[in-house]
């Protein structure tokens, strides 16, 4: 089991992984940009601004998805010291900081038809500022932090107290006044978007979520040829 999760054969998995997503990526990347663009309908208020969703909401949940994973794997990290966790928690972080300010400027541009105003200190938008925050204190934990103990050390504890910041951007709207609307979607409750729009939504998640398979691939194959690099010199 062991020998299967070692940084060789990983490397033979990425190399597989990578073929097979680039080879489906771009095609399922048009049908879901046609379903948001064109077939999907305007709103009834906000009219097609509201295709801005489509790529805002995707956005938002892989910034939240990307630091809940890391905030989970660094708390297994500084238990166990695992090697393997703190090359994957590396390399999330850049892919979760990206789409965090992808959800904020999206957001903001969504904003200034919808709300009058590119910015408010809205509960919901404040916090996952503060996300983007915690997220640039992770990497640059790890860049800037020449000893690498210690460097896990700090960014797995900028991960692990950063988490608390998670339930505070789902729950901003139910706790304070906002200006941010309420959750569309439930898992738990019947939604209030329309299906029309709701499958376009789902089409341009899982299409990011490719996307980000890709670069989180590519990212980690950098950091075990890193490794390799590293104890080659050692040798």
């Amino acid at each position: 089991m062991f020998k299967f999760f070692s940084l060789s054969n990983t490397f033979i998995w990425i190399e597989k992984l990578t073929k097979f997503i680039s080879s489906i990526f771009f095609i399922l990347l048009i049908v879901a940009l046609s379903f948001a663009l064109i077939l999907s309908p305007p709103d009834y208020l906000q009219g097609d601004s509201v295709r801005i969703m489509y790529v805002h909401v995707p956005a938002a949940w892989i910034g939240l998805a990307s630091f809940s994973t890391i905030a989970l794997l660094s708390l297994a990290n500084f238990i166990f010291k695992i090697k393997n966790i703190k090359l994957i928690t590396k390399s999330i972080a850049p892919i979760g900081l990206m789409f965090t300010c992808l959800a904020i400027v999206t957001g903001a541009i969504w904003g200034q038809p919808t709300w009058g105003t590119w910015w408010a200190w809205d509960a919901r938008i404040t916090s996952m500022l503060v996300l983007s925050l915690f997220y640039i204190g992770f990497i640059l934990a790890n860049k800037l932090i020449a000893q690498e103990d210690k460097a896990d050390r700090v960014s797995s504890l900028i991960a692990i107290f950063g988490f608390i910041n998670v339930p505070i951007i789902k729950y901003s709207v139910d706790w304070w006044n906002t200006l941010h609307q309420p959750a569309s979607i439930k898992l738990t409750g019947t939604s209030t978007i329309h299906s029309s729009m709701l499958m376009p939504l789902f089409l341009m998640f899982f299409v990011l979520l490719l996307y980000c398979a890709l670069i989180f691939l590519m990212k980690y194959k950098t950091e075990i040829i890193r490794i390799k690099k590293k104890n080659l010199k050692r040798l």
